[in-house]
């Protein structure tokens, strides 16, 4: 199991999900990738990807400002 991590601060509603998006291929099942994101919709974003992809929602950690880390269990 790696933990990945990827920064999607300052990108916009639909980048930061077609970024996870990007990212699957190197992904191995049990993996976790760590998310950096600040625009105002991406938590929901991420929730609403997570169930149609079948992924876990591990967490969403608010850093304030904006800013919110989650957390995708593969």
């Amino acid at each position: 199991m790696a933990v990945k991590q990827l920064d999607t601060l300052g990108l916009k509603c639909p980048q930061p999900v077609i970024k996870i998006a990007q990212m699957v291929p190197q992904l191995q099942p049990g993996d976790i990738l760590e998310v950096a994101g600040d625009c105002p919709t991406f938590e929901q974003d991420v929730r609403n990807w997570c169930q149609r992809m079948n992924k876990v929602l591990l967490s969403v950690k608010d850093e304030g400002g904006g800013k919110k880390i989650v957390q995708i269990q593969f």
